[in-house]
């Protein structure tokens, strides 16, 4: 079936992730969000709608990687078609109706309904009814119920929140088998819970514990020595770990990071410095980010209470008790730096503060916070 996965309004709740990328281009478990949305549903082809500024992004790094034909902000033609929201999570397999129906999710905070996934035939529907919330979309909203098959998330937090299922079912997916664990100095516990991809090296001393869950290492992987991994984890290709660093469960980084000191239940996109000393926990971060030597995320509150996060200019109650730092992406820290619970770091920035500090510093281009003066966008791109 032809398959339309569409962004809609809501991608600024993802901010700053969803500034430079599309929102089903979050990674969340072994892969993105589009991944297992183009797996859970098997289309026969693919239409991505898009804000108009990401079409080019689409076209060079989306397109390329789908498995089968794909078009950008194409309106529908008379086929009947399958519109899913680009936030969607799916762990499981969708079972696609053969009619017209919606499924809806209601807002609790008494927002406008919005659309989970729908089946749909409506000759013409475009990306800018989305967008613009059109008669010719709402109309759909009166469609048949049916029952929704995924989580939508409504945050970045909620990419944390799901990301040790999101392991599982993403290894659960894996077709390829696994290298085999050759006889060497380390500790595997639960070796049929662990897959390896070519050329991992697990260093003297490492410990794979996959008891509570699965770990997954892609090709080129490198655990040093000492090192502990406690699934769910998963780590990318030609990621590194330094020696004696405790990666905990709920986990996922990658392609290429460098990763050390002790990290829980975090989101880390490609290309991410975190080979020092430190604690990142219940954290995401963007590409290219570097955390320097000794810098320190807090993901719990001394009230043990609620933790807000800025979204929008307003102050969000994330239902959580355990929540540490959103990192956009090119984000450079300090020596030192250490980010209290609930902080947001825009893209790019480069944090120069030595103190202890906790709230909103918004996208701003080539920004350096608790700096003489602000780098500007061209010396930011040296």
């Amino acid at each position: 079936m032809h398959v339309v996965i569409f962004e809609g309004a809501h991608w600024r709740s993802f901010a700053p992730f969803s500034l430079s990328r599309p929102v089903f281009m979050l990674p969340c478990g072994a892969g993105t969000l589009l991944d297992k949305q183009i797996r859970a549903t098997r289309p026969s082809r693919v239409t991505l709608w898009v804000r108009p500024e990401l079409e080019n992004f689409c076209r060079r790094h989306v397109l390329p990687s789908l498995p089968c034909p794909g078009e950008i902000n194409k309106p529908l033609d008379g086929e009947l078609t399958l519109l899913m929201s680009g936030r969607t999570l799916h762990l499981s397999q969708y079972n696609i109706e053969d009619s017209e129906a919606i499924v809806l999710d209601e807002r609790p905070d008494g927002g406008d309904r919005v659309m989970r996934s729908a089946v749909v035939k409506s000759p013409g529907l475009s990306p800018d009814d989305v967008l613009q919330r059109s008669d010719r979309w709402l109309r759909l909203l009166d469609l048949p119920a049916s029952t929704p098959q995924s989580r939508l998330p409504e945050y970045v937090w909620d990419l944390i929140k799901w990301n040790e299922e999101a392991i599982v079912a993403d290894s659960i997916a894996v077709t390829e088998p696994s290298e085999p664990l050759a006889a060497g100095p380390y500790h595997a516990v639960e070796e049929s819970n662990i897959w390896l991809g070519k050329g991992v090296h697990l260093g003297a001393g490492c410990v794979l514990d996959a008891s509570k869950g699965p770990i997954v290492l892609a090709e080129n992987v490198n655990i040093g020595a000492n090192a502990v991994i406690q699934g769910p984890v998963y780590l990318g290709p030609h990621t590194q770990v330094t020696p004696l660093a405790l990666i905990r469960a709920g986990t996922s980084a990658g392609p290429m990071c460098k990763l050390g000191g002790e990290i829980s239940n975090s989101v880390i996109l490609g290309f991410t410095n975190k080979p020092h000393e430190g604690f990142l926990g219940d954290s995401y971060l963007g590409e290219w980010v570097n955390l320097g030597a000794g810098s320190t995320t807090s993901n719990l509150k001394n009230t043990y209470g609620e933790v807000t996060m800025p979204v929008e200019g307003r102050q969000v109650k994330t239902g959580r008790r355990f929540m540490g730092s959103l990192i956009g992406d090119h984000t450079k820290c300090a020596i030192g730096t250490r980010l209290m619970t609930g902080s947001y770091l825009g893209l790019p920035a480069w944090w120069a503060a030595r103190i202890t500090r906790r709230g909103s510093f918004p996208a701003s281009p080539g920004s350096r916070i608790a700096a003489p003066r602000p780098i500007g966008w061209r010396r930011w791109r040296k």
